[in-house]
């Protein structure tokens, strides 16, 4: 079976201006591939770099040194220096990411906001609003609310909206930065079975959580991220 990511060599810097230049290796020497179907659990203490990895890994950080290629259209596409293009190529059709705070622009329904994905992909407006309604019921968020605009919104039904968002659509890989955070039992276990439903549709999921069931109920393995001491330049 092909990977669907290579991670060979990845290494992750910032430098501390304010604070007499201060570096702070906050990833070094990373390899991993990641394969189809399976979910890889990050782990670490706050502040290893857990969420560096994936803002790196989706093209928002440019990375110190090192390798990441993802299998796109059949092809393996290094990230590392490439094009913007190609970078929102790849975010179209082949990475999702659900990050910890919904990002949209203001006044535009929740509903839209979530067919969003799909109509991007072509799928005709009327399937595209059947299958966000669907997601949008799953997740408990009540009807009366999806011709409002979400920056009105909790920030748990932010959340969900987000994850309404990012699953209406397969992905081949996926990064997910705590999706299950400060959601009630109930969405939880619904998040979980989205998560499972991507593995056993082909999908292959890097995860950032702190809870044990999320860890029991999508973990294959675990990929352990240990911070370094900051130097002095």
């Amino acid at each position: 079976m092909n990977s669907i990511m290579q991670v060979r060599g990845l290494s992750k810097t910032f430098r501390l201006h304010q604070q007499r230049g201060i570096v702070l290796d906050v990833l070094r020497a990373l390899d991993f591939d990641l394969m189809p179907g399976e979910c890889m659990l990050l782990q670490g203490r706050s502040g290893s770099g857990k969420s560096t990895l994936l803002r790196t890994l989706y093209g928002n950080y440019l990375p110190a040194g090192g390798s990441i290629r993802v299998r796109h259209l059949g092809a393996m596409v290094e990230m590392v220096g490439a094009e913007p293009r190609q970078i929102m190529a790849l975010r179209r059709s082949t990475l999702g990411y659900v990050s910890q705070f919904l990002r949209v622009i203001p006044r535009v329904s929740c509903l839209n906001v979530v067919m969003e994905p799909a109509l991007a992909r072509g799928m005709p407006r009327d399937l595209a609003e059947e299958r966000a309604a669907a997601l949008l019921a799953r997740l408990h968020i009540p009807e009366r609310l999806w011709q409002l605009a979400p920056s009105t919104f909790s920030g748990g039904e932010q959340q969900r909206i987000n994850i309404a968002r990012s699953f209406i659509v397969h992905w081949p890989a996926m990064l997910l930065d705590e999706p299950t955070a400060s959601l009630d039992a109930k969405n939880r276990e619904v998040v979980l079975a989205l998560i499972n439903s991507a593995k056993a549709a082909g999908s292959a999921l890097i995860a950032i959580s702190h809870d044990d069931a999320t860890h029991r109920a999508v973990a294959d393995r675990c990929l352990d991220i240990a911070p370094e001491e900051p130097a002095h330049a």
